[in-house]
């Protein structure tokens, strides 16, 4: 030992190596302690099974717990995970219950020899284990109340590509052709403004109240977001009969990508709310009649200050079956610049927004509202990026990088239940759209509050006579009388019960010559003025109450359990193994033994089992509190 003695700091240097633990390594024994005392370990020992043809002493859970491990981290790469590792890997393999740690290369080799079979029964576990252990409980449970009083569970859906640009090679006859690995993994796709070549596209899906992950879906390149979509559909709907609650109460809210009709017939009758795509919806004559009235409500939003003029479309027929949708038309003046979103005719931007939600319980600006309120979704996606990064290559085939995101998806709820034992917080309530006024005719807004309802015309007045019904609105916002002529709206009122009343009226020089003109008006010929026809357009009647969102915070329950060990003092004393057994040979291997596919999958676990010869590990962890420590099931000191 060496001594640098100075007033009043004395440093000591020692050529001893003691290694020090890693930061994340206490967090590391509370998550498998809690896995081990749920029983998960055991039952993905029993169910993901794998047979590689090749001899070795390595199973399926052995590979899963550095997967485990590396999630937990944050390690940027495996590399530097493995370096800090390295002087404690018989302790962490012992966490698992298993003896030796995998190298490397043995786990790169695994992961791309992995078949989709097992990375199923991975995924069907993950969520079986979200399912058992529920956030929510029956006394606070989370979700959006209508202004019904209907209580919502809404789910987010999107997807997230990871780009990766690949250097240009030389391609000449003398050269061989060049090897790409990501080849399998990856395919040409959208890019937008990250650099790369090649991309690689995974769906997500996110319970908005919880926060938690239902699952993850990849594909190469844009990925098949239809055939992921219903995947994600039937995780949703076995969420939702754990939970006993009805199809009619859960909302997915979906971004562009599926915004067509023909989407519709993949969420199984779900409602949505959802940005649509498909523009050509502009041009039906329902649509531009609609567009020529009077907006339902006017929304401005609080960051931008853009105030959207919203039209309400009920009852529209979408997709190749007809599937009745609502359509809610956003528009607002375009700027100097081009907008990203929507499409500008005209000087005005025109947005879509197709959901299934009842006008009685919903709002035009509610809709829009709730569309736009999914950026919270993205935010989540940030947190997981910079925690845990699950886009990152971590295996060059498919199924290897589905496991690894499968894992990463894991630790986020584990994080998240063991915080809520940590800080067993109450539900937060918010008023996501306040309770609406009472309607009247006094207001000076241009809208009603609540939208208007189908517009409506006056019914025959006697037999033989043309009623407002015969006067159909056309798309250049007029209407056309029997005759072919158009009438015109010469004025807008407000009447007693809060409707809107708007009369439109022919030209006297169509109306004298028409030869319809005694079955048109009252007194045929002998009326002076010209034919009107009033259309009214009365409130909708929506619930009063106003739209609740319960919830929990996004980061504060899985940064506890993140910080909860991070600057504590963690003790690792390994005791030495039983040393009397007697050194014995190694006998002759058996056909079967040799050949690994033909061992039973008991056979095959205990091979990397940890005996009880093996060195006691003891592991010290200060700063838990009892009441969770208990609920582990771990011993206070």
């Amino acid at each position: 030992m060496t001594t640098i003695a100075y007033s009043p700091v004395n440093i000591q240097t020692s050529t001893q190596s003691v290694p020090s633990i890693p930061d994340w390594f206490g967090e590391v024994t509370l998550i498998v302690s809690h896995l081990h005392h749920q029983g998960v370990l055991a039952t993905i020992s029993e169910q993901v099974r794998f047979a590689r043809r090749r001899f070795g002493r390595y199973e399926v859970i052995d590979f899963l717990a550095v997967l485990f491990g590396y999630a937990i981290s944050g390690e940027r790469t495996l590399e530097a995970f493995y370096e800090r590792l390295q002087p404690w890997a018989s302790a962490f393999m012992a966490l698992f219950g298993r003896d030796r740690l995998p190298a490397r290369a043995t786990l790169s080799r695994f992961l791309a020899v992995l078949d989709q079979s097992a990375v199923e029964s991975l995924r069907t576990l993950f969520l079986k284990d979200l399912l058992a252990g529920p956030l929510e409980k029956e006394e606070q449970p989370g979700g959006m109340f209508d202004r019904q009083g209907n209580h919502y569970l809404v789910f987010d859906v999107d997807g997230t590509r990871e780009a990766a640009r690949q250097r240009a090679l030389p391609k000449t006859e003398d050269r061989p052709a060049p090897q790409r690995r990501l080849r399998p993994l990856c395919a040409p796709g959208y890019t937008g403004r990250k650099r790369g070549e090649i991309v690689r596209t995974r769906t997500t899906i996110l319970q908005a109240q919880t926060h938690q992950f239902l699952g993850t879906f990849g594909n190469a390149g844009n990925g098949e977001y239809r055939a992921e979509l219903r995947r994600a559909v039937t995780a949703i709907q076995s969420y939702r009969e754990t939970h006993q609650h009805s199809e009619e109460r859960v909302l997915l809210r979906l971004d562009g990508q599926y915004g067509t009709g023909a989407v519709l017939a993949d969420l199984a009758g779900l409602p949505f709310v959802m940005r649509g795509k498909d523009y050509q919806m502009l041009k039906r004559a329902e649509v531009q009649a609609r567009l020529k009235l009077p907006p339902d409500q006017h929304l401005t939003h609080p960051e931008s200050g853009v105030v959207r003029a919203l039209y309400d479309c009920p009852d529209l027929p979408l997709g190749p079956e007809g599937t009745r949708c609502r359509l809610v038309v956003a528009t607002h003046p375009a700027g100097t610049a081009k907008s990203r979103i929507g499409v500008t005719r005209a000087g005005a931007v025109y947005e879509l927004f197709l959901t299934k939600l009842p006008q009685s319980a919903f709002t035009a600006s509610d809709v829009v509202a709730l569309y736009l309120h999914r950026g919270a979704f993205e935010n989540a996606l940030a947190d997981e990026d910079q925690e845990q990064d699950p886009d990152r290559w971590v295996s060059h085939t498919a199924s290897g990088q589905e496991v690894w995101q499968i894992i990463s998806q894991w630790i986020w709820n584990l994080r998240l239940e063991l915080g809520h034992q940590l800080h067993p917080d109450p539900l937060r309530t918010t008023e996501f759209a306040p309770a609406l006024p009472p309607a009247s005719n006094k207001s000076l807004s241009p809208s009603p509050p609540q939208g208007y309802g189908p517009a409506e015309v006056a019914l025959p007045w006697k037999a033989g006579r043309f009623s407002g019904q015969d006067f159909p609105l056309q798309p250049d916002g007029t209407l056309r009388c029997p005759a072919g002529q158009a009438l015109v709206a010469q004025e807008r009122r407000r009447e007693a019960d809060g409707s809107l009343r708007v009369v439109y009226a022919a030209s006297i020089r169509s109306c004298r010559p028409c030869a319809l003109r005694e079955q048109c008006q009252w007194n045929g010929s002998a009326t002076k003025k010209p034919r009107q026809v009033s259309v009214l357009l009365h409130p909708v009647v929506v619930g009063s109450q106003p739209i609740l969102w319960k919830d929990w915070s996004r980061r504060r329950h899985r940064r506890a359990c993140m910080q909860l060990l991070r600057h504590q003092r963690v003790e690792v004393r390994i005791e030495q193994g039983l040393s009397s057994a007697p050194t014995l040979p190694p006998a002759p291997l058996s056909r079967a033994q040799r050949a690994h596919y033909r061992l039973t999958f008991q056979e095959r676990l205990v091979r990397n089992a940890r005996v009880s010869t093996s060195g006691q590990v003891t592991i010290r962890l200060c700063g838990v509190p009892a009441d969770f420590a208990t609920s582990l099931g771990l011993a206070i000191a």
